[in-house]
């Protein structure tokens, strides 16, 4: 098989054939919602946090109302995304930082977004490529670490790794795409336990075609 710098062109094609409507899946209407949103997202589904914002969003509307607001009724709101104390903690004080050091405003910078609460380079990835078009780096979840090892883009396991390994063989302008269509194919296609690659378009590009029996165990194991 190709090295995957060089299958990386018809990977991308292909995804982009089979889910022309890759996107962030998160709602939200500004930027501040978005930052939330992903913090909420940590450990959570799209899904669910997307039935929690709007609950938040309406009761605590700007970062002032989210850093004054009452840490037992922030934390029940957000409660059902779990390690709920902890999301409640990191959306406030990262809600004070925003008011105090950032004029209320979500800072459009990676070192501005760092300097957040339970905010990581995911987080500000998501945040700068969706609002502002910034391709800073790839966001690394999940799929994008799932899908980048059964892929053969990398071998490695720590996120941090696997995005620069993939900033290494990703042009600059798919930085923002990749991590999308690898999501979404992962939500669609390449699940964790049961890998539909009789359905899949990569099948032929991937290393790992086949290799997985219905617990997603590799087979023979």
């Amino acid at each position: 098989m190709l090295p995957a710098a060089d299958r990386l062109p018809e990977i991308l094609r292909r995804l982009r054939q089979r889910h022309p409507d890759f996107r962030c899946e998160l709602n939200y209407e500004n930027p501040l919602q978005l930052l939330i949103a992903v913090i909420l997202s940590a450990q959570c589904t799209d899904v669910r946090v997307n039935q929690v914002t709007p609950v938040l969003f309406a009761r605590f509307p700007t970062a002032a109302d989210l850093a004054g607001a009452d840490r037992a009724e922030l934390e029940e709101i957000v409660r059902s995304t779990g390690f709920f104390r902890q999301k409640a903690r990191f959306i406030q004080e990262t809600a004070h930082k925003l008011v105090h050091e950032f004029g209320g405003e979500v800072p459009a910078t990676m070192a501005g977004l760092l300097t957040l609460s339970g905010v990581a380079r995911k987080t500000a990835n998501v945040v700068l490529g969706e609002i502002f078009g910034i391709a800073e780096g790839i966001v690394v979840d999940t799929h994008v670490k799932r899908l980048s090892n059964r892929l053969g883009l990398t071998a490695a396991t720590d996120p941090q790794k696997i995005e620069q390994d993939l900033m290494a063989i990703v042009p600059r302008d798919e930085w923002i795409a990749i991590s999308h269509l690898l999501i979404f194919h992962g939500r669609r296609v390449c699940a964790a336990r049961r890998p539909d690659c009789h359905h899949c378009p990569l099948t032929d590009l991937c290393p790992a075609a086949f290799t997985h029996n219905a617990s997603g165990a590799p087979d023979g194991s």
